[in-house]
This record gives C-alpha cells, sequence and structure tokens, in this order.
C-alpha cells in the first residue's frame, strides 16, 4: 500500500465523518416536533451510534 492510498483512505474517512456531523448537526438544529416526525431520536439511540469526534475518523472503531 503506497502512502499516497493512505492518505487517500484518510481523506475519504475525515470527509465522511465531517459530513454525519454536519448533517446531525442539522438535524438537532431543526424543531423537536420535526425531529419527532421523522423519527431521529428513536432512530439514533437504536443503531447505539457515537458522536463524531475528531479522533473518530483516525481509526477508532
Amino acid at each position: 500500500m503506497s502512502i499516497t492510498t493512505v492518505f487517500g483512505r484518510l481523506a475519504a474517512e475525515y470527509a465522511n465523518a465531517r459530513n454525519r456531523y454536519l448533517t446531525e448537526r442539522q438535524v438537532r438544529a431543526l424543531p423537536r416536533e420535526i425531529q419527532k416526525d421523522i423519527g431521529w431520536p428513536d432512530v439514533y439511540e437504536r443503531n447505539d451510534m457515537r458522536r463524531i469526534s475528531l479522533g473518530a475518523w483516525a481509526g477508532e472503531r
């Protein structure tokens, strides 16, 4: 595996984590009624997803 491949993979993982974080932030900014209508808190908790942190994209799985 070349260093270019490693950096490309890390950049892709970081971009995905960042997009998930931004999406979560936007959904949490919606009024509670709308969050309830789309099932946000229940789906989030049911999947037992962790909050995205800066270290999450770096290999913590």
